[in-house]
This record gives structure tokens, C-alpha cells and sequence, in this order.
């Protein structure tokens, strides 16, 4: 008997029976073979039609409930639409199956072609959405990656114990002290190259001495961790300037890049932290695994940093703290013109060289304390503004307007 491939199926004939009486599955193939035979030519017998494949194998169910019967008749065809309806409709003239009255109705004939292309449209569906969520990045994603791995591949060790830190710890007067070489990587990423690792086991002796000839801010986790941290370097009698706290419950090697400026903008004095810990002299409140330090009067070497009043700022002065958002952790300077466009940017110490050169620049925004060198050589130069982290300038020595973080 010839059975015909379910790829190469056309249509499926799908005959609903119903018969008054107990029969088996044999007993309603013999009465679809019989019943039919004869009744539509010699080409269209189903006997033959089975032996040449154009019509595949018949599949009966039966459910046989209360002494009766029905079920379902299943029947592949290859003949074209004509010809399986003709076989369909000849299924409908059984009238007996074995000793018993049937009723049989065909449902439906299925065109089995439309389920493979609704097959097809739908998978096709979930390849174009498995392509699309994995397009290539553009040529901004490729720069930032390349810029990233590079910047991760800029992390060095410094000083005699060897810490891990950033290109930028000798070019400027700031330095960031973290807790660990995931911290300095995190920072490194964002374009922070400032920062120095400080592997707490006990204090290294390359932090104290930093501590003496540069500005030391303190970035520690948002945990209890991080007070002791801040406690333990305070107790070894490094030099801090500020501190800094990531967001509650976060490490530094987590936050993300807007988190980090925002920190960095809400950074308070040691004598801030003091006042909050609770730490009063050189007092061993918690227990921090530090090397006892040798007996030294802490003196914290806070700049002379001119506190401005709060002012409402200009609108179209705004701009600026975007452009101290953007410098953060970098060390450079940004010099606009009057229309405030980027003229562009420079290292800090180029910064009075560079301002002496151009012709009238109209605002200067860079990430640093504004000092006496820098308002001189922009006032020679006719600048208008200048924005700064913080200033060591009175704002009424000089006609320039000075403009700090604090001001926004």
C-alpha cells in the first residue's frame, strides 16, 4: 500500500464518522475501499491511486463510547484541488461501516502548502528579530569600545608598593583615592585617570606621601565598609582633602558614569566627615586592619578655597555645568567663543599658554580650582567667564565672572 511523504502532500482531507454500533479500524478502511470502488472511473479509484502514491496512507481514530463509535478519517492527497475534493465528496456516500449504520462528513479539506508558508512567515519573523537584535554596533559603539579597552589598558603601578593607578596621578594637583585595582578600572573607564588603588591591608606608605604634596580625595563604597576606610586613613595620619561616597549599597567598581560625576560633585571636606563619624583626634573607634602610623600632628592642608554665596546663575550660562559634568576626572579645559561654540580643548597646564594665544576667547570651563594664574592670563586676553570646580579667587579682584559647581 503506497504512502505518500508528508512533504510531498498537497492537501489533507479531515471526514468526521459516526456510526451506530461497535466497529474496528479495519472495518471503516474496508468500507472506504468498497464503498467507493467503481464509483469514479479507473482514474480516480482509490486503490490505485494509493499503489501510484497520489493518495498516502488513510489514518482512522476511533472512540468507541455507549456501544457506539465515531472518530475522524485523515487523508493525504497530491491530486490537484479538483480531484481531492471529487475523493472527499465520495467519502460522504458511505452510508454502512461493517454490520452498522455511519454518517460521514467531511470538515474540512486543508491546504497544507498555506501552513508550511504560514509556517515560514512566522519563523522568518524570529530570525529577522534574532538578526536585528544583534546588528553591528555604529562607528559612535565602535570608538567608545576601543576608547574604553584602551583607557583599560592605560592602568599602571605606582610607587614603591606598587599600586594600582591611573596615567594622570603626576599631572595634576588632585588625586582619588579608591579601595581597590576594580575601583581604579571603573574610574579608568569613565575617563577618570586620577585614581590610585589603595589595597587595604594597611595604609601604604605611598599614600601618606602623596597625601603631603598633593590634594587627596577619598572615594570609598556606600557601606559601613567605606566609613572604616575613611577612619583608618584619617587614624594613619594621611592627608585628606574630601571625601566622596558612592550611592548607598553600591561599590565604586559598579556605578555608572553619571553616578560617578554626581558623587564627585557632592564631594565634602575631611572636617564634614569628621564631624559625621564622630572622630575627634587620632581615636581608634573601629577596629581597621592599618599600620599604626608614627606620632604626627594631623594638619590638613585645605586650600584656601573662596566659598561664593549661592547666586542665581543665567540661563544661558547653563551650559557651563554640562561642560563641568563632561571634564570631570579629566584635567582638561574647554575655551568657547561668544556664541558659546567649542573653540577647543586643552590639558590644564597648556591652559594659560593656550589662552594668551587666541584671539578674545569668550568663556573658559575646566576641571580644576580656579587660581590667580589662570584669571590673569584671561584677563589679559579679554575673557568673559570662567568656570571652574572651585575658586581660590575672590570674585571681586578681578572683573571676570567666576563661576563654580556650586553655583549650579
Amino acid at each position: 500500500m503506497g504512502k505518500i511523504s508528508p512533504v510531498s502532500a498537497k492537501y489533507i482531507v479531515h471526514t468526521q464518522i459516526q456510526i451506530d454500533g461497535v466497529v474496528d479500524k479495519p472495518d471503516v478502511i474496508g468500507a472506504i475501499f468498497g464503498q467507493t470502488e467503481g464509483l469514479l472511473g479507473d482514474e480516480l479509484e482509490l486503490r490505485e491511486l494509493q499503489r501510484s502514491g497520489r493518495i498516502g496512507r488513510i489514518e482512522v481514530r476511533l472512540d468507541i463510547r455507549g456501544g457506539k463509535s465515531s472518530g475522524e478519517i485523515i487523508i493525504p492527497s497530491s491530486l490537484d484541488k479538483a480531484e481531492t475534493a471529487i475523493i472527499a465528496a465520495a467519502l460522504e456516500t458511505i452510508q454502512r461501516i461493517g454490520p452498522c449504520n455511519s454518517k460521514v462528513n467531511v470538515e474540512n479539506i486543508e491546504d497544507v502548502r498555506i501552513s508550511k508558508r504560514d509556517f515560514v512567515i512566522e519563523r522568518a519573523k524570529e530570525l529577522l528579530r534574532d538578526l536585528t537584535s544583534r546588528v553591528l554596533p555604529d562607528s559612535r559603539e565602535i570608538t567608545d569600545q576601543v576608547a574604553q579597552s584602551v583607557r583599560m589598558m592605560e592602568i599602571m603601578e605606582y610607587g614603591k608598593d606598587r599600586l594600582a593607578a591611573g596615567p594622570g596621578i603626576e599631572e595634576g594637583d588632585e588625586v582619588i583615592v579608591v579601595e581597590g585595582r576594580a575601583d581604579v578600572l571603573n574610574l579608568l573607564k569613565h575617563g577618570i585617570k586620577n585614581a590610585i588603588a589603595l589595597n587595604v591591608t594597611s595604609i601604604p606608605e605611598t599614600i601618606k606621601e602623596l597625601g603631603k604634596r598633593k590634594l587627596l580625595t577619598v572615594f570609598v563604597d556606600g557601606d559601613r565598609g567605606g566609613d572604616l576606610i575613611i577612619k583608618g586613613l584619617i587614624n594613619a595620619g594621611v592627608e585628606i582633602d574630601h571625601v566622596i561616597k558612592a550611592p548607598d549599597g553600591k561599590e565604586v567598581e559598579e556605578i555608572t558614569k553619571k553616578e560617578i560625576h554626581k558623587a564627585l560633585r557632592s564631594k565634602i571636606t575631611v572636617q564634614q566627615i569628621k564631624m559625621e563619624l564622630g572622630i575627634t583626634g587620632r581615636e581608634n573607634t573601629e577596629q581597621v586592619q592599618v599600620q599604626q602610623p608614627r606620632e604626627i600632628k594631623i594638619e590638613n592642608k585645605e586650600p584656601e578655597i573662596i566659598q561664593p554665596q549661592k547666586r542665581t546663575i543665567k540661563p544661558e550660562l547653563m551650559k557651563f555645568k554640562d561642560l563641568l559634568d563632561d571634564l570631570v576626572g579629566t584635567r582638561g579645559a574647554y575655551i568657547l567663543d561668544e556664541d558659546m561654540n567649542l573653540l577647543g580643548k586643552v590639558p590644564i597646564m597648556e591652559l594659560p599658554n593656550t589662552i594668551r594665544n587666541l584671539n578674545s576667547p569668550h568663556a573658559i570651563v575646566f576641571d580644576g580650582y580656579i587660581d590667580r594664574a589662570i584669571v590673569s592670563a584671561a584677563e589679559k586676553s579679554g575673557v568673559k567667564y570662567i568656570a571652574g570646580m572651585k575658586s581660590r579667587v575672590n570674585p571681586r579682584e578681578t572683573k571676570i565672572e567666576l563661576i563654580t559647581s556650586g553655583d549650579f
